[in-house]
Protein backbone atom coordinates (compact mmCIF):
# COMPACT_ATOMS: atom_id res chain seq x y z
CA UNK A 1 0.00 0.00 0.00
CA UNK A 2 0.90 3.55 -0.66
CA UNK A 3 1.09 5.19 2.84
CA UNK A 4 0.43 8.22 4.02
CA UNK A 5 1.54 10.53 6.90
CA UNK A 6 -1.70 9.80 8.68
CA UNK A 7 -1.16 5.52 8.52
CA UNK A 8 2.31 6.12 9.83
CA UNK A 9 1.08 7.80 12.81
CA UNK A 10 -2.02 4.98 13.37
CA UNK A 11 0.48 2.18 12.34
CA UNK A 12 4.16 2.87 13.92
CA UNK A 13 5.24 3.16 17.47
CA UNK A 14 6.92 6.00 17.84
CA UNK A 15 10.51 6.08 19.25
CA UNK A 16 10.89 6.52 23.05
CA UNK A 17 12.76 9.48 22.51
CA UNK A 18 10.72 11.37 20.07
CA UNK A 19 11.03 14.34 21.47
CA UNK A 20 7.16 15.41 21.72
CA UNK A 21 7.81 18.83 21.54
CA UNK A 22 9.12 17.94 17.60
CA UNK A 23 6.20 19.92 15.82
CA UNK A 24 6.69 20.40 12.44
CA UNK A 25 7.49 24.19 13.82
CA UNK A 26 10.61 23.33 14.84
CA UNK A 27 13.96 22.87 13.59
CA UNK A 28 16.74 20.24 14.39
CA UNK A 29 19.18 21.31 11.75
CA UNK A 30 22.72 21.80 14.14
CA UNK A 31 24.47 23.28 10.97
CA UNK A 32 25.33 26.79 10.45
CA UNK A 33 22.50 29.13 9.51
CA UNK A 34 21.71 29.14 6.26
CA UNK A 35 21.96 32.14 3.60
CA UNK A 36 19.45 34.78 2.15
CA UNK A 37 17.12 32.46 0.76
CA UNK A 38 16.56 32.67 -3.10
CA UNK A 39 13.90 35.16 -4.71
CA UNK A 40 11.69 33.72 -7.13
CA UNK A 41 12.43 35.34 -10.58
CA UNK A 42 13.25 32.53 -12.15
CA UNK A 43 10.20 31.81 -12.74
CA UNK A 44 9.65 30.80 -16.21
CA UNK A 45 7.61 33.45 -17.99
CA UNK A 46 5.13 31.02 -19.52
CA UNK A 47 4.14 29.65 -15.80
CA UNK A 48 0.36 30.21 -15.39
CA UNK A 49 -1.03 30.60 -11.76
CA UNK A 50 -3.63 28.57 -9.85
CA UNK A 51 -6.45 28.48 -7.57
CA UNK A 52 -3.94 28.47 -4.75
CA UNK A 53 -1.84 31.27 -6.02
CA UNK A 54 1.47 28.72 -7.16
CA UNK A 55 2.74 28.97 -9.85
CA UNK A 56 1.89 25.94 -12.48
CA UNK A 57 4.53 24.86 -15.25
CA UNK A 58 7.64 25.40 -13.01
CA UNK A 59 10.67 23.13 -14.02
CA UNK A 60 11.28 21.63 -10.73
CA UNK A 61 14.26 19.04 -11.00
CA UNK A 62 14.70 16.37 -8.09
CA UNK A 63 18.23 15.67 -7.46
CA UNK A 64 18.36 12.85 -4.58
CA UNK A 65 22.28 11.73 -3.52
CA UNK A 66 22.29 8.59 -5.95
CA UNK A 67 19.76 7.42 -8.75
CA UNK A 68 18.71 3.48 -8.07
CA UNK A 69 19.14 3.77 -4.26
CA UNK A 70 14.94 2.39 -3.05
CA UNK A 71 14.91 5.02 -0.33
CA UNK A 72 15.08 8.10 -3.02
CA UNK A 73 13.13 6.11 -5.51
CA UNK A 74 10.44 5.77 -2.62
CA UNK A 75 10.86 9.67 -1.82
CA UNK A 76 10.57 11.01 -5.36
CA UNK A 77 8.77 8.89 -7.66
CA UNK A 78 4.99 9.56 -8.74
CA UNK A 79 4.31 5.94 -7.99
CA UNK A 80 5.21 5.92 -4.34
CA UNK A 81 3.39 9.59 -3.65
CA UNK A 82 6.66 11.33 -3.49
CA UNK A 83 7.94 14.45 -4.75
CA UNK A 84 6.94 13.48 -8.36
CA UNK A 85 3.51 12.78 -7.71
CA UNK A 86 3.21 16.24 -5.31
CA UNK A 87 4.30 18.41 -8.25
CA UNK A 88 2.15 16.95 -10.98
CA UNK A 89 -0.64 17.53 -8.88
CA UNK A 90 0.55 21.03 -8.63
CA UNK A 91 0.72 21.36 -12.33
CA UNK A 92 4.60 21.23 -12.38
CA UNK A 93 7.09 19.22 -14.72
CA UNK A 94 8.65 17.18 -12.14
CA UNK A 95 12.16 15.91 -13.36
CA UNK A 96 14.71 13.62 -11.08
CA UNK A 97 17.55 13.74 -12.17
CA UNK A 98 21.09 12.90 -10.61
CA UNK A 99 24.35 10.56 -10.98
CA UNK A 100 24.43 6.41 -10.06
CA UNK A 101 26.84 7.15 -7.05
CA UNK A 102 26.41 9.37 -3.43
CA UNK A 103 29.26 11.65 -4.57
CA UNK A 104 29.55 15.12 -4.88
CA UNK A 105 31.78 14.29 -8.26
CA UNK A 106 28.50 12.79 -9.20
CA UNK A 107 26.01 14.31 -8.22
CA UNK A 108 27.67 17.71 -9.31
CA UNK A 109 27.16 17.19 -13.25
CA UNK A 110 23.01 16.44 -12.81
CA UNK A 111 22.37 19.88 -10.71
CA UNK A 112 24.37 21.51 -13.52
CA UNK A 113 22.24 20.30 -16.18
CA UNK A 114 19.28 21.28 -14.58
CA UNK A 115 20.04 24.47 -14.24
CA UNK A 116 21.35 24.47 -17.82
CA UNK A 117 17.84 23.56 -18.85
CA UNK A 118 16.03 26.38 -16.98
CA UNK A 119 15.26 24.83 -13.80
CA UNK A 120 13.04 26.88 -11.54
CA UNK A 121 13.65 25.21 -8.34
CA UNK A 122 15.94 22.79 -7.63
CA UNK A 123 15.44 19.96 -4.65
CA UNK A 124 18.33 18.29 -3.68
CA UNK A 125 19.75 15.78 -1.41
CA UNK A 126 23.10 16.70 -0.71
CA UNK A 127 25.79 14.66 -1.17
CA UNK A 128 28.60 17.28 0.76
CA UNK A 129 27.67 20.34 2.58
CA UNK A 130 30.16 22.13 1.05
CA UNK A 131 31.36 20.59 -2.36
CA UNK A 132 27.88 21.50 -3.85
CA UNK A 133 27.72 25.14 -2.74
CA UNK A 134 29.65 26.86 -5.78
CA UNK A 135 27.08 25.28 -7.88
CA UNK A 136 24.15 25.55 -5.65
CA UNK A 137 25.15 29.34 -4.91
CA UNK A 138 25.35 29.80 -8.48
CA UNK A 139 22.02 28.69 -9.08
CA UNK A 140 20.60 30.82 -6.31
CA UNK A 141 21.96 33.85 -7.70
CA UNK A 142 20.04 33.24 -11.02
CA UNK A 143 16.76 33.40 -9.42
CA UNK A 144 16.36 29.58 -8.75
CA UNK A 145 15.17 27.83 -5.69
CA UNK A 146 17.05 25.55 -3.70
CA UNK A 147 15.46 23.55 -1.62
CA UNK A 148 17.25 20.69 0.31
CA UNK A 149 15.80 17.36 1.79
CA UNK A 150 17.30 14.57 3.70
CA UNK A 151 20.71 16.19 3.80
CA UNK A 152 21.58 19.23 4.19
CA UNK A 153 23.85 21.91 2.27
CA UNK A 154 23.10 25.09 5.43
CA UNK A 155 25.24 27.78 3.86
CA UNK A 156 23.73 26.69 0.22
CA UNK A 157 20.07 26.37 0.10
CA UNK A 158 16.94 28.11 0.60
CA UNK A 159 14.96 25.94 2.86
CA UNK A 160 15.74 22.46 4.25
CA UNK A 161 12.98 19.88 4.43
CA UNK A 162 14.64 17.68 7.78
CA UNK A 163 12.94 13.67 7.80
CA UNK A 164 13.11 13.94 11.62
CA UNK A 165 14.80 15.50 14.44
CA UNK A 166 18.64 15.63 14.12
CA UNK A 167 18.42 14.60 17.98
CA UNK A 168 16.13 12.09 18.27
CA UNK A 169 17.28 10.38 15.52
CA UNK A 170 20.79 10.17 16.85
CA UNK A 171 19.73 9.78 20.57
CA UNK A 172 16.94 6.92 19.88
CA UNK A 173 19.55 4.39 17.65
CA UNK A 174 22.02 4.15 20.29
CA UNK A 175 19.02 3.46 23.23
CA UNK A 176 17.55 0.90 20.78
CA UNK A 177 20.84 -0.90 20.65
CA UNK A 178 21.53 -0.76 24.57
CA UNK A 179 18.07 -2.34 24.91
CA UNK A 180 19.24 -5.04 22.97
CA UNK A 181 22.30 -5.58 24.29
CA UNK A 182 22.08 -5.05 27.63
CA UNK A 183 23.41 -1.99 27.56
CA UNK A 184 26.87 -3.40 27.22
CA UNK A 185 29.52 -4.15 24.75
CA UNK A 186 31.55 -2.85 21.79
CA UNK A 187 29.54 -1.33 19.53
CA UNK A 188 30.54 0.00 15.89
CA UNK A 189 28.63 2.01 13.08
CA UNK A 190 28.20 1.72 9.50
CA UNK A 191 27.89 4.90 8.05
CA UNK A 192 27.17 6.21 4.48
CA UNK A 193 29.68 9.19 3.26
CA UNK A 194 32.06 10.47 5.81
CA UNK A 195 31.20 14.26 4.14
CA UNK A 196 27.33 13.50 4.59
CA UNK A 197 25.68 15.90 6.66
CA UNK A 198 22.79 14.06 8.36
CA UNK A 199 24.96 11.46 8.63
CA UNK A 200 27.18 12.75 10.65
CA UNK A 201 25.06 15.14 12.91
CA UNK A 202 23.16 11.86 14.01
CA UNK A 203 26.49 9.78 14.60
CA UNK A 204 27.32 13.73 16.94
CA UNK A 205 24.28 12.60 18.84
CA UNK A 206 25.21 9.24 19.11
CA UNK A 207 28.57 9.72 20.80
CA UNK A 208 26.68 12.02 23.13
CA UNK A 209 23.90 9.34 23.88
CA UNK A 210 27.07 6.78 24.80
CA UNK A 211 27.79 8.71 27.50
CA UNK A 212 24.68 7.38 29.33
CA UNK A 213 25.98 4.00 29.15
CA UNK A 214 29.17 3.53 30.57
CA UNK A 215 29.24 0.41 29.55
CA UNK A 216 29.03 0.43 26.44
CA UNK A 217 32.19 1.32 24.01
CA UNK A 218 32.32 2.82 20.43
CA UNK A 219 35.14 0.71 18.34
CA UNK A 220 34.84 2.18 15.47
CA UNK A 221 32.92 4.12 12.64
CA UNK A 222 32.91 2.74 8.83
CA UNK A 223 31.57 4.16 5.33
CA UNK A 224 29.89 1.98 3.46
CA UNK A 225 29.10 5.13 1.42
CA UNK A 226 25.74 3.63 0.17
CA UNK A 227 27.15 1.33 -2.05
CA UNK A 228 25.71 -2.62 -1.05
CA UNK A 229 29.30 -3.85 -2.18
CA UNK A 230 31.09 -1.51 -0.13
CA UNK A 231 29.06 -1.45 3.18
CA UNK A 232 28.98 -5.38 3.14
CA UNK A 233 32.93 -5.37 2.89
CA UNK A 234 33.05 -2.12 5.59
CA UNK A 235 30.82 -4.58 7.87
CA UNK A 236 32.55 -7.77 7.45
CA UNK A 237 36.14 -6.22 8.53
CA UNK A 238 34.15 -4.52 11.91
CA UNK A 239 33.75 -8.41 12.38
CA UNK A 240 37.12 -9.34 11.80
CA UNK A 241 38.40 -6.46 13.59
CA UNK A 242 36.60 -6.63 16.76
CA UNK A 243 35.84 -9.99 17.19
CA UNK A 244 33.86 -8.87 20.33
CA UNK A 245 31.09 -6.85 19.02
CA UNK A 246 28.02 -6.75 20.69
CA UNK A 247 26.50 -4.40 18.44
CA UNK A 248 25.79 -2.33 15.13
CA UNK A 249 23.95 1.04 13.99
CA UNK A 250 23.96 1.93 10.42
CA UNK A 251 21.97 5.49 9.86
CA UNK A 252 21.35 4.16 6.40
CA UNK A 253 19.37 2.50 4.11
CA UNK A 254 21.49 1.06 2.12
CA UNK A 255 23.86 -0.22 4.92
CA UNK A 256 21.57 -1.78 7.64
CA UNK A 257 20.43 -3.87 4.69
CA UNK A 258 23.94 -4.89 3.76
CA UNK A 259 24.59 -5.33 7.42
CA UNK A 260 21.44 -7.43 8.03
CA UNK A 261 22.63 -9.72 4.88
CA UNK A 262 26.13 -10.14 6.52
CA UNK A 263 24.61 -10.68 10.13
CA UNK A 264 21.87 -13.10 8.67
CA UNK A 265 23.79 -16.40 9.46
CA UNK A 266 24.58 -18.98 12.39
CA UNK A 267 27.69 -17.81 13.17
CA UNK A 268 26.43 -13.57 14.00
CA UNK A 269 22.44 -14.04 14.15
CA UNK A 270 21.12 -13.55 17.83
CA UNK A 271 24.72 -12.97 18.80
CA UNK A 272 25.23 -9.42 16.80
CA UNK A 273 22.28 -7.05 17.23
CA UNK A 274 21.65 -4.77 14.85
CA UNK A 275 19.59 -1.20 14.73
CA UNK A 276 19.82 1.67 12.46
CA UNK A 277 17.80 3.65 9.68
CA UNK A 278 15.88 0.95 7.05
CA UNK A 279 13.07 0.48 4.98
CA UNK A 280 10.45 -1.87 6.37
CA UNK A 281 10.24 -3.53 2.53
CA UNK A 282 14.25 -4.59 2.54
CA UNK A 283 13.81 -5.20 6.13
CA UNK A 284 11.14 -7.47 6.40
CA UNK A 285 13.49 -10.93 5.71
CA UNK A 286 15.78 -9.85 8.72
CA UNK A 287 12.92 -9.14 11.24
CA UNK A 288 11.04 -12.12 10.57
CA UNK A 289 13.92 -14.67 10.95
CA UNK A 290 15.51 -13.04 14.10
CA UNK A 291 18.23 -11.29 12.59
CA UNK A 292 17.19 -7.52 13.21
CA UNK A 293 14.86 -6.56 16.07
CA UNK A 294 14.05 -3.65 15.38
CA UNK A 295 14.71 -0.12 13.21
CA UNK A 296 13.46 3.26 12.54
CA UNK A 297 12.68 5.57 9.65
CA UNK A 298 9.59 7.86 8.54
CA UNK A 299 8.04 7.71 5.41
CA UNK A 300 10.19 8.68 2.81
CA UNK A 301 7.22 9.26 0.19
CA UNK A 302 6.08 11.95 2.46
CA UNK A 303 9.54 13.52 2.66
CA UNK A 304 9.63 13.96 -0.80
CA UNK A 305 6.19 14.91 -0.83
CA UNK A 306 6.79 17.73 1.42
CA UNK A 307 9.82 18.85 -0.33
CA UNK A 308 8.34 19.44 -3.58
CA UNK A 309 5.40 21.23 -1.71
CA UNK A 310 7.84 23.60 0.17
CA UNK A 311 9.94 24.64 -3.40
CA UNK A 312 6.40 25.38 -5.48
CA UNK A 313 5.39 27.37 -2.90
CA UNK A 314 9.12 29.42 -2.51
CA UNK A 315 9.22 29.59 -6.49
CA UNK A 316 5.92 31.32 -6.46
CA UNK A 317 7.16 33.87 -4.23
CA UNK A 318 4.41 32.72 -1.59
CA UNK A 319 7.03 32.38 1.17
CA UNK A 320 10.35 33.07 1.52
CA UNK A 321 11.57 30.31 3.88
CA UNK A 322 12.11 32.82 6.74
CA UNK A 323 11.23 31.48 10.49
CA UNK A 324 7.56 31.64 11.15
CA UNK A 325 6.23 31.36 8.09
CA UNK A 326 3.51 28.41 7.15
CA UNK A 327 2.00 26.91 3.98
CA UNK A 328 -0.05 24.05 2.90
CA UNK A 329 1.59 20.74 1.79
CA UNK A 330 -1.42 18.90 0.47
CA UNK A 331 -2.47 16.08 2.32
CA UNK A 332 0.32 16.44 4.90
CA UNK A 333 -1.39 19.38 6.16
CA UNK A 334 0.48 22.54 7.29
CA UNK A 335 3.88 23.30 8.08
CA UNK A 336 5.55 26.11 9.98
CA UNK A 337 9.36 27.04 8.62
CA UNK A 338 11.68 26.44 11.75
CA UNK A 339 14.86 28.22 12.66
CA UNK A 340 17.29 27.88 10.00
CA UNK A 341 15.06 27.81 7.22
CA UNK A 342 14.17 24.36 8.03
CA UNK A 343 10.69 22.38 8.19
CA UNK A 344 10.64 19.48 10.39
CA UNK A 345 8.60 16.44 8.43
CA UNK A 346 8.13 14.72 11.95
CA UNK A 347 9.47 12.09 14.42
CA UNK A 348 10.87 9.00 13.15
CA UNK A 349 8.85 4.95 14.18
CA UNK A 350 10.05 1.75 15.43
CA UNK A 351 9.30 -0.71 12.91
CA UNK A 352 9.45 -4.52 14.45
CA UNK A 353 8.06 -7.94 14.26
CA UNK A 354 4.93 -6.56 15.43
CA UNK A 355 3.82 -3.91 12.91
CA UNK A 356 6.03 -4.43 10.03
CA UNK A 357 4.14 -6.28 8.00
CA UNK A 358 1.41 -3.27 7.79
CA UNK A 359 4.35 -1.40 5.95
CA UNK A 360 4.80 -1.49 2.20
CA UNK A 361 7.73 1.24 1.07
Amino acid sequence: MKLRRATLLALAVPVAVTLAACSSNSSSSSSPAASTPASSSAASSSAGGSASGLKTGLKVYVIPKQLGNSYFTTADSADSGGAIAALNALGETGTETSGTAATPASQIPAIQAAISKGANALIVSATDPTALCPTLTSAMHRGITVVTYDSDAPTCRSMFINQASTAAIGTSEVDLLAKEIGSSGQIAIVSAAASATNQNAWIGYMKQELKKYPKMSLASVVYGNDDPTTSTQVTQGLLQQYPNLKGIISPTTVGIAAAAAVLDTPKYKGKIALTGLGTPDEMKKFVSDGTVKSFELWNPADLGYLAAYAAVEMASGKITGASGQSFTAGKLGAYTVGLQNSVLLGPPYVFSAANINKFNF
